[in-house]
C-alpha cells in the first residue's frame, strides 16, 4: 500500500513529530507538520488548539494520512486543579475531534502515538506488557491516552477509518528532555549517582529512530490497520547497565555508588520521591514481538547506536 495524498504530522516541532517529519521528507513523502502557539518552522503551519470544538477541516484538504503526535504530555508536577480533565480536553476530546473531521475529509489512516502508560507503570519480573493486556493506567496522563484509544477504536468500527495505535516506553534520542536529559547532565558533570546496585531490574526503552521507523512503516502497512502496537528496542536493560552504556556513548566515566535498592526506596519515601525511585528501580518490560511479527519489522538501530546518537547531539 502506498501513500495517497499528503501526510499531516501534528506536533511537527516536537521531539517525536519533528523527527517523523524529517524522515518523511527524506523519503520523498509529501508531508506537513502542524504547530501550536509558535511561529511555523519550515514544513509546518500554524494550527488551532487540540480542543473539542476545533475546526480542522479547512487544513485537511487533500490529506490522506494523519500521524498524531501532539498531546498534553506527562507532567511531573502538574499545576492543573483537575489534571485528568486537563488531559482529557486535549488527549481525548481534541484527538477525537481531529479524527472525526479526518473521516469527513476522507483521510484513510490515522496513526495515534499513545504510551505504554496505558498498560501501567511497572511489570513483574519476566512478565512484560502485551498488546492484549487490559489497560491499567495509574495516572491521569495514562488514563487520558487509554480513553483516547478506546474512542478511536470505536470510531474505526463506526466509520471504517483505519486507526493504528502505537504504545512506546521511554523514548530517547537527539533532543531528548526530562529525566533522560537530567541523567546525561549528571554524567557529563561527573556527579556520583546512587544507582550502581540497581542491576536486577529490566526496563524497555525505544530509540527515537526506531520509533520513527515504526511510525512510518505503520502508515502504509496493510496489517497495521486497527491494531495496537507495543514497541521497544528489543533489548531490556537494568538501570545500572543503561547508565554505564550511556556514559560510554558520551565518552565519560560513570560514577555509580552501590547504594542498596532498599535504601533508595526508604530515601524515596522520606523525601517524597517514591514515584521517581520506582521508575529507576522497578521493572517495566514491553513485549514487542507481536508487532515485529505482524509487520515483519525489526528495530533498525541497536540500543548502543541510539545512545550514541543521543550523546552526539547532546555534546553538540
Amino acid at each position: 500500500m502506498t501513500h495517497a495524498g499528503w501526510t499531516l504530522v501534528t506536533g511537527g516541532t516536537g521531539f517525536v513529530g519533528s523527527a517523523v517529519l524529517a524522515r518523511l521528507k527524506r523519503d520523498g513523502i509529501p508531508a506537513r507538520g502542524s504547530v501550536r502557539d509558535c511561529a511555523p518552522s519550515p514544513g509546518c503551519f500554524s494550527a488551532p488548539a487540540l480542543e473539542a470544538n476545533t475546526d480542522w477541516r479547512p487544513l485537511l484538504n487533500g490529506c490522506g494520512t494523519i500521524i498524531h503526535t501532539a498531546a498534553r504530555v506527562h507532567v511531573m508536577q502538574d499545576a492543573a486543579s483537575d489534571p485528568l480533565a486537563a488531559y482529557r480536553e486535549v488527549n481525548v476530546h481534541g484527538t477525537l475531534q481531529l479524527a472525526r473531521q479526518a473521516v469527513e475529509i476522507g483521510v484513510r489512516r490515522f496513526v495515534f502515538l499513545s504510551s505504554v502508560k496505558v498498560n501501567g507503570e511497572s511489570t513483574p519480573a519476566g512478565q512484560p506488557f502485551r498488546a492484549d493486556d487490559a489497560p491499567a493506567p495509574q495516572d491521569a496522563y495514562g488514563a487520558s491516552k487509554a480513553e483516547a484509544e478506546a474512542a478511536l477504536l470505536q470510531l474505526t468500527a463506526d466509520t471504517g477509518l483505519e486507526v493504528v495505535i502505537i504504545r512506546p516506553p521511554l523514548v530517547y534520542g537527539p533532543g531528548v528532555k526530562a529525566n533522560f536529559l537530567r541523567l546525561m547532565r549528571c554524567l557529563r558533570r561527573g556527579l556520583p549517582l546512587p544507582l550502581g546496585a540497581v542491576t536486577r531490574n529490566r526496563r524497555s526503552l525505544m530509540a527515537l529512530d526506531n520509533l520513527v521507523d515504526l511510525i512510518v512503516t505503520s502508515t502504509t502497512h496493510p496489517a497495521a490497520a486497527n491494531q495496537v502496537l507495543l514497541a521497544s528496542d528489543g533489548e531490556d536493560l537494568s538501570t545500572t547497565a543503561l547508565l554505564r552504556r550511556l556514559a560510554r556513548a558520551m565518552g565519560v566515566p560513570a560514577h555509580l555508588l552501590p547504594v542498596p535498592v532498599w535504601a533508595l526506596a526508604a530515601g524515596g519515601r522520606l523525601l517524597g520521591k517514591t514515584a521517581l525511585v520506582a521508575r529507576l528501580c522497578d521493572n517495566l518490560q514491553v513485549d514487542s514481538s507481536g508487532t515485529c511479527a505482524l509487520l515483519n519489522w525489526r528495530p533498525p538501530i541497536t540500543v548502543d547506536e541510539g545512545l550514541r546518537r543521543a550523546a552526539r547531539e547532546f555534546r553538540g
